[in-house]
């Protein structure tokens, strides 16, 4: 794979850090702030809930900007916005910093996911996006529990001035990487933007559109909640939320990887493999969540199974928008981001409820169960390209 993908994953790295170490520092900026931790998981919903809006509407915006400036500008407002959150002591204005970290988020994974798929050859569309997307795993690895760490022992506003300075090397490898050159060099040599949009009538894209939606919607809805897990239920001590983060994130970038071999031309195994066991996985989560050996092993399970069923399901999305060249990034960001926009909304009604700290976990196989029903009405829709059908 070409350098550049691996500089495009290095921002995505500094995006990923920033989107998941919520999970870690939700109970301190519940208390700074003066809100429930409940009511802090919204922040994880209003950075979701700007990536749906900011992805489509990025990509249509900038599909024939110069891919670098855009990724450069992009970086340069995630950065700005972060900085900002961390001055604040409004819960309001630091939502707002979170949609507006969003949309810049969106906007660049909208034109790295194309300019990805652009740099590899054809057949390996899948293998391209594992490289993009391992930045996300990195960060879940190592980025995510040091932020979590980070504000644990200097508090959480430590660990967004780290993602606002983690971005600046970041620019400079996009700046540095990236040819000086338009994603398209000229409008007319693409499809207008109505024949791009026109690929969402396709209810096959749909289908799938709506099964990645619903495996992240699970994913983020355990993962969001897991650090009162860690310290009520399995009654650990508060570092451990970092090891625990550690544990899901090197599940994941093992996920990824392998998706990353098998989606171009094997989906359907991984699928079909890795959906029972999710549905299974969650559940059981919940019932041994108090036991520390379970818990740490099952986050890294679980992390593998969320990642490379969902990575799996970003590659069918690409395949299915072919006529949407410009646009197809954004509808699988746009996807995967209203699953993680209700995936914590709908934790957060459990945790009222006598399930307590476990209602999330228990929400996550509901929705797992219910991207396993979607699953098999998709099976019987035509693909747009019988030579790469996505679930067979």
């Amino acid at each position: 794979m070409p350098l550049p993908l691996y500089l495009l994953a290095l921002a995505v790295f500094a995006m990923g850090t920033s989107e998941f170490m919520l999970a870690g520092l939700l109970p301190d900026i519940a208390s700074d702030l003066g809100v429930t931790v409940g009511t802090a998981g919204a922040l994880t919903s209003a950075f979701a809930i700007g990536m749906i809006v900011g992805a489509p509407l990025m990509a249509a915006l900038a599909r024939h900007w110069p891919a670098r400036s855009s990724l450069l500008g992009f970086v340069l407002v995630f950065s700005a916005a972060h900085a900002l959150g961390a001055a604040t002591s409004s819960f309001p204005v630091l939502c707002a910093t979170r949609v507006i970290a969003a949309l810049a988020n969106a906007g660049f994974l909208a034109v790295a996911l194309t300019t990805a798929t652009t740099l590899a050859p054809a057949d390996k569309k899948g293998r391209a996006l594992a490289v993009l997307l391992s930045g996300t795993m990195v960060a879940t690895i190592v980025g995510v529990p040091g932020g979590s760490a980070l504000g644990a022992l200097l508090g959480w506003r430590a660990a967004f001035w780290a993602v606002a300075v983690l971005c600046l090397p970041a620019a400079v490898g996009v700046l540095t990487g990236i040819p000086p050159r338009p994603v398209q060099e000229n409008p007319a040599d693409g499809p207008p933007l109505r024949a791009e949009l026109a690929q969402l009538k396709s209810p096959r894209l749909l289908l799938i559109m709506l099964l990645g939606a619903l495996v992240n919607a699970a994913t983020f809805a355990g993962f969001t909640f897991l650090a009162p897990v860690v310290t009520d239920t399995a009654g650990l001590d508060e570092l451990w939320i970092s090891v625990v983060l550690v544990l899901f994130g090197a599940g994941s970038f093992l996920g990824v990887t392998v998706a990353g071999r098998l989606s171009d031309r094997r989906p359907g195994p991984v699928i079909a493999v890795c959906g029972p066991m999710l549905l299974v996985g969650w559940p059981t989560l919940a019932v041994l969540a108090h036991q520390p050996a379970a818990l740490l092993t099952l986050a890294f399970v679980q992390g593998a199974l969320s990642f490379a069923l969902g990575g799996t399901l970003i590659t069918r999305i690409l395949y299915e928008a072919a006529g949407a060249p410009a646009m197809a990034g954004s509808y699988a960001t746009a996807a995967l981001n209203v699953g993680a926009a209700a995936g914590p909304l709908i934790a957060a009604t459990t945790l009222g409820t006598a399930l307590g700290d476990l209602g999330p976990l228990w929400a996550s196989g509901l929705l797992v169960a219910a991207a396993l029903l979607v699953a098999l009405p998709a099976r019987a829709v035509p693909a747009a390209d019988r030579s790469r059908e996505a679930l067979r």
